[in-house]
């Protein structure tokens, strides 16, 4: 059971990055500008941010192996849509489809394995499909490079038929269908008005540029999702069970790492779609080549593990996040200097430094949101956790995009301006990243963790 969770790991976190490598040769292919493919990114992560919060529910009324399998299902056959996409339009639809079973994959197999192996075990088991979670984003933008190139884009998407084939047929023998007896009723309305939060503010961030809205449009969207979003705050007060109680927001370290996740986040997320398009359009990479280019970014996240632990043992989460938050901004803003004449000694340890300080503030963003939570307040932070993780990747590549377009359109909108676009863009996101550090100044002083909780099987972007 535990490789058949692995493997639906494996699958989901590694189309999350696969994708990015190849957004200029689906945009030559499909007739669009390389600016423009945000849309592809943006439909899967906001799908699944909109999808995860009823993934729990799902599992416990019709069982872990039932679920899971029509998650592989979904994610399957939106992988064979993508991989025939004849237009943008129509990959951005299939990769909504893609996204409803990804989002799926991941809590429903925590889940799995909570619910099979012994509170002693659940560490170690948790541990082990884990794994291939971290090697996906590791191979990803490598493996999608290579594919493109040498074959087409089309197989980023069909290498998911054979795997998922084999992950469905291994879960009807391997799963247990665990269920829940008893379980109360979905609060759907909270869902519903947390979903249009979400999906209006999305499209009204994207609306002038990507989209085409007036502006009127875009404030009406604003309004509506400022509007649902308040809705739910007095549905949840009045509801005994509703989807996400509010006070988990009584918990301090809860408020403050969660709303940091969600800023700190919008602009660091936003770089796994900046650097390979920047590398592509502008200084004339190969998508492999491109896809090299962010080995060092994975490999020295993974490295950097352990140093993240020590920091926050020695000088507490308020120190850790604020001074790093404050570098994860400075050396995105640094990516400013990329040209055609920069020399790779120099790039390579520039990405290095970025992946390092990336990851850092992954794991201390993660710890700090949970490490207070106990009993029913840890399950419904964890979801509401991913929920926002993958909104925020939403609104990371929607804010760029959005940013790309504004800034080319200004700097004369023709070839010679991407350049300097890009420039403005990663700048713009890191000044946002940096700005987000005033959110972990709220933390306490003593906000210190000698024992720090380690979260296994914690998908990092």
């Amino acid at each position: 059971m535990l490789w058949v969770v692995a493997v639906g790991f494996f699958m989901q976190t590694l189309d999350s990055t696969i994708v990015n490598t190849a957004l200029p040769s689906m945009a030559r292919s499909l007739g669009e500008s390389p600016l423009r493919m945000q849309s592809v990114v943006i439909a899967y992560s906001l799908t699944m941010a909109v999808i995860i919060p009823a993934s729990g529910w799902l599992a416990d009324r019709f069982g872990t192996r039932t679920v899971f399998q029509a998650a592989i299902g979904l994610f399957v056959a939106g992988s064979l849509l993508c991989a025939y996409a004849p237009t943008l339009n129509f990959l951005v639809g299939a990769r909504v489809v893609q996204g409803v079973g990804g989002a799926m994959l991941l809590p429903v197999g925590r889940l799995s394995v909570l619910r099979t192996f012994p509170r002693e075990q659940y560490l170690q088991a948790l541990s082990f499909v884990a794994i291939p979670g971290m090697i996906g984003p590791l191979i990803g933008p490598t493996l999608g490079g290579w594919l493109t190139q040498a074959l087409s884009w089309h197989w980023i998407f069909l290498i998911n038929v054979p795997v998922g084939l084999l992950g469905a047929l291994a879960t009807v023998r391997y799963m247990p269908n665990a269920k829940l007896s008893g379980i109360g009723r979905f609060d759907i309305a909270g869902y519903l008005l947390l979903a249009v939060a979400m999906l209006a503010l999305s499209f009204s961030l994207d609306g002038l540029a990507g989209l085409g809205f007036q502006h009127a449009t875009v404030l009406l969207l604003l309004i509506a999702s400022m509007a649902a979003l308040t809705a739910y705050g007095l549905h949840a007060n009045r509801r005994k069970q509703p989807l996400f109680p509010l006070r988990l927001f009584r918990i301090h370290s809860f408020s403050v790492g969660l709303l940091g996740n969600l800023f700190a986040r919008i602009g660091n997320g936003s770089m796994p779609f900046l650097i390979p398009l920047t590398l592509q359009v502008s200084l004339g990479y190969s998508p492999f080549d491109a896809g090299l280019m962010m080995l060092p970014v994975t490999a020295a996240g993974m490295a950097s593990k352990r140093l993240a632990t020590r920091l926050i043992q020695h000088h507490g989460y308020r120190r850790v996040l604020v001074s790093n938050t404050f570098v994860v901004g400075l050396v995105m803003a640094a990516f400013a200097l990329i040209t055609p004449q920069l020399p790779l000694w120099l790039l390579i340890p520039l990405l290095a430094v970025f992946g390092m300080v990336n990851s850092i503030q992954f794991t201390a963003m993660n710890t700090v949101t949970l490490k207070d939570l106990s009993g029913a307040g840890a399950s419904s932070g964890n979801s509401m956790l991913s929920m926002v993780q993958m909104l925020s990747m939403s609104l990371a590549v929607t804010s760029a995009g959005a940013l790309l377009a504004t800034f080319q359109h200004r700097f004369g909108g023709d070839t010679a301006a991407v350049l300097p676009a890009f420039h403005a863009t990663f700048v713009c996101m890191g000044l946002i990243t940096c700005a987000s550090a005033w959110i972990f100044m709220q933390l306490g002083r003593q906000e210190v963790a000698p024992a720090l909780p380690v979260r296994h099987g914690e998908k990092e972007v």
